[in-house]
């Protein structure tokens, strides 16, 4: 069940790379300037990294389910989920995971940019350590986290660069 539920959070993310694509062919035509575009495609590669470490050290290392540290990972996991879908929703075609800006459009202070700069992000961080650890995967939890934890520091600082918070 497990590799179904890796395979499952990989087809969402490929279902948000078709938004953030017709996203970013809206945003671009209306003026849009990208910022980080070149650590973008390490961000990418990272994700995908990351499900396979899933699979991989649950698959060779033989991670056991845990029933009381699995179950509620996967409620992280939905809730981040859910959360990144909320931003989604909340930025309507602004939302990519590209930081483009429109010159002269708002800054989002409603839903969960209400009470965050950056919900989508903290949303990302629970999941990067929480999917891992559904089947036990502790090494790809704590080898992705720092991972995330480096791309982060250089998104935010580049995304608040881009939106005039530095």
């Amino acid at each position: 069940m497990y590799y179904l539920f890796i395979l499952a959070v990989g087809a969402e993310r490929l279902v948000e790379l078709m938004v953030s694509r017709r996203n970013t062919a809206w945003s671009i035509s209306n003026g849009g300037r990208e910022f980080g575009r070149g650590h973008y495609p390490a961000m990418v590669a990272m994700h995908g990294l990351l499900l396979a470490g899933c699979v991989i050290e649950v698959a060779v290392a033989h991670r056991p389910f845990i029933g009381w540290l699995g179950w509620p990972m996967v409620v992280l996991v939905a809730l981040s989920t859910a959360m990144r879908w909320w931003c989604v929703a909340t930025l309507g075609k602004h939302w990519n995971p590209r930081i483009i800006v429109i010159p002269g459009a708002p800054l989002v202070d409603r839903g969960p940019y209400r009470w965050l700069h950056h919900p989508n992000y903290t949303a990302v961080a629970v999941e990067v350590a929480a999917l891992p650890l559904v089947h036990s995967a502790w090494v790809t939890a704590i080898v992705f986290s720092a991972a995330n934890a480096a791309m982060l520091n250089v998104r935010i600082r580049t995304e608040n660069t881009a939106l005039g918070y530095a």
